[in-house]
């Protein structure tokens, strides 16, 4: 019997989003396969029609709104109680080639060392141009995406070690989940997905992207431009990450002085003019830092 994986996919109100989503993993060819759809207090009839097509798939409503880390510690516990040999975190606004669990699990189960997978990810408007192969983060702490934006033409051919995964479609072992815990809860959204890889490879497992398995994500696009709450939660959660695991000087020194130098940009440039409530969010991300308040972005 091949180990059993279970898919952990967050809803909130995007009914359709996460239809195709499961009409993709329900064209999976691994048998070993459970869905379980979290759904957060959704009002666009989501669950009656999950039910209504898929009365396969598990729906676990949440009683609170805990983020996309503390929403997902909820499925990824429940997944480990149906039994779960991996977990996959996933969009809902994924679309998963057929063969995508297979040939994750195909690498999953060639090193004991492996704990972390991630497919290689496609803009879904664009499905021949990478939109993640993996990401990288070097010693100023600074991370990005692999090959982002770029045709796939081979160049990430072979499965590699990365430094961390997106977060639209994560597969953790369980026994790496037993040993570093799950999602930091304090991160609510963002960086949370690579804090859990730092975390895992520090323990001393590997990170590998899988470029065989193959999924496509809606939620950026070539042009993406992210808005102020995602200002606010980038700024915050990668200072939250650097002092978690302890960055050098150096790289503090550079990640204040970039901000800085945001700020002062989106202040005095007239350019910017447009971005000066993303100015105000990084100030709010990062004096929250400073105080020691995490969560959800407070109102303001």
């Amino acid at each position: 019997m091949p180990p059993r994986v279970v898919a952990v996919v967050l809803n909130t109100n995007r009914r359709d989003d996460t239809l195709a989503c499961l009409e993709s993993l329900s064209r999976l060819d691994y048998a070993n396969r459970a869905v379980l759809v979290l759904d957060n207090a959704s009002t666009d009839g989501s669950v009656a029609a999950i039910e209504a097509a898929h009365p396969e798939v598990r729906v676990l409503p949440l009683a609170e709104n805990r983020g996309y880390a503390g929403n997902n510690n909820v499925g990824i516990a429940a997944a480990l109680e149906m039994g779960a040999d991996w977990v996959l975190v996933l969009n809902e606004d994924t679309v998963l080639d057929p063969a995508c669990f297979t040939e994750l699990m195909r690498v999953a189960v060639s090193d004991d060392a492996i704990g972390v997978l991630g497919p290689m990810v496609y803009h879904h408007d664009e499905p021949t141009v990478i939109q993640s192969a993996g990401g990288r983060m070097d010693g100023r702490w600074e991370a990005w995406h692999q090959g982002q934006n770029e045709d796939d033409t081979g160049q990430f051919a072979a499965p590699r070690n990365v430094d961390w995964v997106s977060g639209c479609a994560i597969l953790v072992r369980r026994r790496v989940i037993e040993e570093v815990g799950a999602l930091d809860e304090r991160f609510f959204y963002y960086w949370e997905e690579t804090e859990w890889c730092v975390r895992a490879a520090r323990a001393g497992w590997r990170i590998v992207l899988v470029p065989a398995a193959r999924l496509w994500h809606k939620g950026v696009t070539r042009h993406y431009r992210p808005g102020p709450s995602v200002a606010y939660y980038n700024t915050r959660n990668h200072l939250l990450l650097m002092s978690k695991h302890h960055a050098p000087a150096r790289a503090w020194l550079r990640q204040w002085a970039g901000i800085a130098r945001t700020l002062v940009s989106y202040t005095v440039k007239p350019r910017w003019r447009d971005r000066r409530e993303s100015r105000d969010a990084i100030w709010w991300g990062a004096t929250d830092f400073l105080r020691g308040r995490w969560g959800q972005m407070p109102r303001r």
